[in-house]
């Protein structure tokens, strides 16, 4: 059996190669011509790669994965047409998405001289990425939120318990001072997300309003957009996604507060979730067994703990331990680095193909000595592994604090 898989998942081999041959490409340069040279019968993608019947005429495929939790980019019906098995990776690196929301907020918050309890948030979408973002800010002690028509019809209709109130979006854009939006594309139907925040939005938009968008470019209008920043330049935006990557809008791109390449869930945590759920899919289409576990996978992390001691309030604590876990301003310097050196869109891919190490906040655990102890619901909250510490700590670990 053949494989052909992204260049870009990580521990394909470790999974896959039990299977056969594997061929590996970045994704962009995955299209039918490649599948059908190298005959092909498994291929595992991520999101920059189209699987349409552009690339599976002709292909002796028999099964499909994309290492992601969207599938806007595969057409699914095309796959069940052929009997090829598909499967995708829901919620894979919906923590990772998670992390990069709040260390976003918290460098704004830094910015405009608040704190994050001092504003409203509302979340768009409240699947595997906004339902987790929802419990974590709400653990946080933060107001927010949540708009998700579908799944208010679904509480409704079946009366499924849910934590969270439903709202429609036009009252958070009214009441809330930070949007989030996690929504999938859907360009047709009741429930379309594409242009969701169009003109008309964009405009309804309080002067100092934040916005945030880690789901997919098109469910915002980027020229509305760009004409509202270029206008009033009076919101402050962080933009994870665009229109048309990896062509994205330079006019907008650089009007960004902060601006990175379709990188919020590229934690190797993520990522190596995603590989082993596929792997998982894969092997079950197939009617062989698993031998992979995901505990196989990933190497221990680089920072293993922190320890605090009094002297900082919970707030700067918690900034302190997500930028050392992960700082978004990486991210945006990089992209802008990458734009400088090889132009926006090869900067764009080039900067998510060499991307660097990250991992997520629970990897990290934070250990407490006794008079920094009040730090431990809001770093538990965060996502962090907390641990109260007595003891004197060893010499090559971080000790932060008076």
């Amino acid at each position: 059996m053949r494989l052909f898989i992204d260049s870009q998942v990580p521990k394909a081999e470790t999974c896959f190669a039990e299977l056969g041959p594997i061929t590996r490409l970045p994704g962009r340069e995955i299209d039918g011509q490649a599948v059908r040279d190298a005959e092909a019968e498994v291929l595992v993608v991520r999101s920059i790669t189209r699987v349409d019947e552009a690339l599976l005429e002709g292909s002796t495929l028999r099964f499909v994965g994309t290492c992601t939790i969207g599938t806007d980019h595969v057409d699914q019906a095309a796959l069940e047409a052929r009997g090829i098995g598909f499967a995708n990776a829901p919620g894979c690196n919906a923590e990772a998405v998670v992390d990069y929301v709040l260390s976003s907020l918290l460098t704004l918050a830094e910015r405009e001289g608040v704190e994050l309890d001092q504003r409203r948030i509302g979340i768009v979408g409240a699947g595997n990425v906004g339902g987790r973002l929802y419990r974590r800010l709400t653990a946080l002690g933060l107001d927010c939120r949540v708009c998700d028509p579908p799944l208010a019809e679904q509480k409704a209709e079946q009366d499924v318990g849910l934590e969270m109130a439903f709202d429609d979006l036009d009252t958070l854009i009214d009441e809330c001072d930070v949007l989030c939006l996690h929504t999938p594309l859907v360009r047709e139907g009741k429930h379309r997300t594409h242009h969701l925040l169009d003109e008309d939005r964009i405009a309804a938009l309080a002067p100092g309003s934040w916005l945030l968008n880690a789901g997919r470019g098109d469910c915002v209008d980027g020229q509305a957009l760009l004409t509202r920043l270029a206008a009033r330049g009076d919101l402050r935006t962080v933009l994870d996604v665009f229109e048309n990557e990896p062509a994205i809008d330079e006019p907008l791109f650089r009007l960004a507060d902060i601006a990175t390449p379709h990188i919020a869930g590229h934690s190797l945590d993520g990522k190596l979730r995603g590989t082993h759920q596929v792997y998982r899919a894969a092997m079950e289409h197939l009617g062989l067994p698993v031998r992979v576990a995901l505990s196989d996978l990933a190497p221990p992390p680089p920072l293993p703990s922190l320890i605090l001691d009094a002297g900082l309030t919970p707030w700067e604590a918690l900034r302190l331990c997500v930028r050392a876990c992960y700082d978004v301003r990486r991210d945006h310097d990089g992209l802008r680095r990458y734009q400088r050196e090889r132009g926006l869109a090869a900067g764009f891919d080039a900067y998510r193909s060499e991307y660097p190490l990250r991992r997520e906040f629970s990897t990290l655990t934070i250990r407490l000595r006794t008079d920094a102890s009040t730090l431990a619901p809001m770093l538990d909250a965060a996502g962090f592994a907390v641990h109260l510490e007595e003891a004197l700590p060893a010499q090559d670990e971080a000790v932060i604090g008076s």
